[in-house]
């Protein structure tokens, strides 16, 4: 693994798809982070903060674990 290479995947991509194909800025809004916050947790490039993961988690209705994984390497 590279130096600040993301060790947490995450599913917010297809969990959008599956709640109506919700755009990355509706998902921004009602977690209250950027839509470019949303674009790099989706790419793998920023971790979210632990506050920040259950609000993406809220905002789909679903478990924490639904939405992200970690990468134990």
């Amino acid at each position: 693994m590279g130096k600040g290479e993301a060790r947490i995947d995450n599913n917010i991509r297809t969990l959008r798809f599956d709640a109506g194909e919700m755009t990355q800025a509706a998902l921004a809004e009602k977690v209250g982070v950027t839509r470019q916050t949303i674009v790099a947790m989706e790419q793998g490039r920023y971790s979210p903060s632990l506050e920040v993961a259950f609000r993406v988690a809220k905002a789909f209705g679903v478990p924490l674990d639904q939405v992200f994984q970690y990468r134990d390497e």
